[in-house]
């Protein structure tokens, strides 16, 4: 695989529908966790614009139902499809991995909590890396099978910039000894994303499956619920180089990645890499919030971070 960076025309200021406009995807079937709310919403808008069947694997199946009515009232895709999956909860993974069926073209691993107080799963586990790792975990393994059926299908794994806040702590990765601090624990399970979609393409190219990891920028969402106001405006303006009154980008803005990412032909061929801004990520500047953390393409984290995971799914 080439070194080059890759990149195209679209940039931090693209929306989601521009990133997708002239593709169609017509016959390919889609799945976006969360997707009702925040940029879940408008990914799957976009993957729907295009004429593919999307699956919204969500927690709260009344608001995916208003999602899905919602979409097809303005795309006029009537395959939008509703089904309940709860990332931090073992059975519901199960039972979902359980109810599909056929090839499963593109999976958009968008669903995720921050920054939340300390909670736990029934198994003990912190719930931020239950959630956003461990569950797309279990859910991309447990659809396996149906990804390598489609021949050519794609992993988009939404991260975060906050990836930067730290890498995998392995030896107490549910705050069982340290401190809990809930940005170190997003963090974490931020850079797990990145680690996870580079081993799943590693070990699964071969198959026809590329999994590629990003970062959609700032955006002011359900997700930041946890967050105050003046928090959000201090981390912005550190990403930004010191704004006072930064920018958030548009819900359309922020989905344009995972877009890019899920299915535009311009990322044909390539997996195993981090964006942001439509275009592929470069090393991190230490002092910024931009780029990839060396700790996040460590190959031997990848590996290690896949065995823990199986370990713990079958636990």
């Amino acid at each position: 695989m080439t070194t080059n960076p890759v990149t195209t025309p679209f940039n931090g200021e693209s929306t989601a529908a521009e990133v997708i406009a002239g593709v169609d995807l017509t016959g390919r079937r889609v799945i976006v966790t969360g997707g009702a709310s925040g940029i879940g919403v408008e990914t799957a808008r976009a993957l729907a614009g295009a004429g593919a069947e999307v699956t919204l694997a969500v927690r709260n199946l009344e608001a995916g139902e208003r999602t899905a009515e919602e979409i097809t009232g303005t795309t006029g895709n009537k395959a939008i499809l509703v089904a309940p999956l709860d990332l931090a909860d073992r059975a519901s993974v199960a039972a979902f991995v359980a109810r599909w069926d056929g090839p499963l073209h593109i999976l958009v691993n968008n669903a995720g909590v921050m920054a939340c107080p300390l909670a736990r799963t029934p198994e003990g586990w912190e719930l931020q890396f239950a959630t956003n790792h461990l569950g797309h975990f279990a859910l991309t393994v447990g659809l396996h099978r149906w990804l390598a059926a489609a021949e050519g299908a794609r992993i988009a794994s939404v991260s975060s910039s906050a990836h930067l806040r730290g890498s995998v702590d392995f030896d107490d990765l549910h705050f069982e000894r340290r401190e809990y601090n809930p940005w170190v624990a997003y963090g974490q399970s931020k850079t797990a994303n990145i680690l996870f979609a580079a081993e799943a393409n590693r070990r699964w190219a071969g198959d026809g499956i590329l999994a590629n990891s990003l970062m959609p920028g700032g955006i002011r969402t359900n997700l930041q619920r946890h967050v105050t106001d003046e928090e959000l405006n201090r981390m912005r303006a550190q990403s930004t180089g010191g704004d006072a009154t930064p920018n958030w980008k548009t819900v359309e803005q922020g989905a344009a990645t995972s877009v890019l990412c899920a299915a535009s032909p311009l990322l044909d061929g390539v997996g195993g890499r981090y964006f942001e801004d439509c275009n592929e990520a470069g090393p991190n500047v230490p002092g910024t919030r931009r780029g990839i953390a060396p700790y996040a393409q460590d190959p031997e984290a990848a590996r290690r971070l896949w065995d823990v995971s199986t370990d713990l799914a079958a636990s």
